[in-house]
């Protein structure tokens, strides 16, 4: 038996913790009695397309997008709009948010859907479905975008990894959909015109492996075992342990011929093509020490964070912190009102254990932070420099190729908030 594959440098073993939420299937969300859907979800806000008092249906437009990084955004419930409210999001910037009271009927919910024959579509219409639907990334890119800009990628990879401790919304999609993820990749490759096909499991995860098999048997799909190191599911990284192929320094996984997409993602391009639905809803891991019943949940868009926490068991006393996404990499909710957005793969209610709250100390010189850096960079050198002001020092010394993976402060015996200080420092030289 072959040995999983992986890259080359850096990383780190995290614990699995994916607990009973990994084993279980998932269940549907209760429908908010009202939702909070943002107007930025993607890399640009887009525009409002309603006003308050307006009736709205499920699954109608009411942001448009204003230009390629910006998406679509639907209507996750009908009923009519009670307020437009500028809210707080994640990642420290504010948004428009349409505050929808819930109302009238379901459209769409409760009725099968007719499916599309997509495949004598043209490149074009496959692409307009896609922009409608507001299909986005995890990084937020509007799908459409993303594959009119991919060249002519040979490979396309189904990135079937969340590495990150307790997330388990991707492989619960491949255990109990995978038909639905590999129509999707279909999709994805006639769009872009790759040949091939390649779905990265992690090799920890074997009945995601048996379910993805059976699906691929007799379709041109090969399926690739992944070691579980952390960040496995990073794309330039994803290149290089599924295809083998080196992203160059800077560079792109389109660059050598890759594109890489998750499993997710996927799902919604099979649903915005095969089945003409908007993106109303999604798969969130609802995890942590905090959660008396972990699950995934298939929630609607602007489903407050405190109402999924009750269809859990509500947040124990003991939780300190809510994180939208993993553990590493995640952002800290304001509180149980932050809705669920569509880039949002989990919901943690960490205790303090979890969280480990500490003070910063000096850094030591250990190197402990190169040597987990899959980039090659010396983390706490960029840190330095941009702490005492200079950020054209660490943009000279490689700032550009971190991708914010989190491993330099999941190593740093110091507690420097290395992750936060890159991550700020990167954001604020593309505002520049």
């Amino acid at each position: 038996m072959s040995k999983p594959a992986t890259f080359p440098r850096g990383g780190v073993r995290l614990p699995d913790r994916k607990g009973p939420a990994a084993d279980l299937p998932v269940r549907r969300a209760c429908i908010p009695a009202e939702a909070v859907i943002p107007l930025w979800q993607s890399v640009r806000p887009a525009e409002c397309l309603v006003r308050e008092g307006q009736d709205v249906q499920e699954g109608m437009l009411i942001g448009k997008a204003a230009g390629p990084l910006s998406a679509a955004v639907h209507a996750s419930i009908p009923g009519v709009v009670k307020e437009l409210r500028r809210i707080g999001l994640p990642d420290g910037e504010s948004c428009l948010a349409v505050v929808i009271g819930l109302g009238g009927e379901f459209s769409r919910t409760g009725r099968p859907p007719s499916v599309r024959d997509w495949q004598g579509a043209g490149r074009e219409k496959l692409l307009g479905m896609l922009q409608e639907a507001g299909v986005v990334d995890p990084d937020g890119v509007p799908v459409a975008t993303r594959l009119r800009q991919a060249g002519s990628p040979e490979v396309l990879i189904v990135n079937g990894v969340q590495s990150e401790p307790y997330l388990s919304s991707d492989e619960r999609l491949m255990v109990e959909r995978p038909e639905e993820v590999l129509e999707g990749a279909r999709i994805a490759a006639s769009i872009v015109g790759a040949s091939s096909v390649l779905a990265g499991v992690t090799a920890e995860r074997p009945e995601a492996l048996r379910s993805m098999g059976r699906a691929a048997a007799g379709q041109d799909v090969r399926l690739v075992e992944l070691e579980p190191k952390y960040p496995q599911q990073e794309e330039r990284l994803m290149a290089f342990s599924a295809a083998g192929r080196r992203v160059p320094r800077g560079g792109r996984p389109e660059d050598v011929g890759v594109l890489v997409l998750g499993v997710g993602t996927l799902v919604a391009i099979r649903e915005a093509v095969a089945l003409g639905l908007p993106v109303l809803e999604r798969v969130v891991t609802v995890a942590g020490e905090g959660v008396p019943q972990p699950a995934n949940l298939k929630a609607r868009l602007g489903t407050p964070a405190g109402e999924l926490l009750e269809e859990c068991g509500a947040a124990a006393p003991g939780a300190v912190r809510l994180v939208a996404g993993g553990p590493i990499r995640g952002f800290t909710l304001s509180g149980p009102e932050a809705p669920l957005t569509k880039d949002m793969d989990a919901l943690l209610a960490l205790t303090r254990r979890e969280a480990r709250p500490a003070a910063p100390g000096s850094c030591i010189g250990c190197g402990r932070c190169i040597e987990a850096c899959p980039w090659g960079l010396r983390p706490a050198e960029l840190y330095k420099w941009l702490d005492c002001g200079e950020p054209a020092e660490a943009w000279g010394r490689g700032l550009e190729e971190c991708r914010e993976c989190g491993c330099c402060a999941y190593v740093c015996p110091s507690r420097l908030p290395l992750l936060q200080g890159l991550r700020h420092g990167r954001k604020s030289g593309r505002q520049a």
